[in-house]
């Protein structure tokens, strides 16, 4: 889908920078994939404590 933004050119370079991407358009998918994934994980950080999942830590740490 082409979509026209108007961006801050120093923000995007920066990002371009830090993550060792090449295109700005790869910059932008990467944060709106990054955006998404800590939303996902904000969601079920809801439930920590709340699920019993009958799991031996120290079994699985020894494996």
């Amino acid at each position: 889908m082409r979509t026209t933004l108007d961006l801050p050119e120093k923000l995007l370079d920066e990002a371009m920078k830090v993550t060792h991407i090449e295109t700005k358009t790869g910059v932008i998918i990467k944060a709106l994939e990054e955006l998404v994934r800590k939303s996902k994980i904000s969601d079920l950080k809801k439930y920590r404590g709340k699920i019993d999942l009958d799991i031996d830590l120290d079994e699985l740490r020894n494996r």
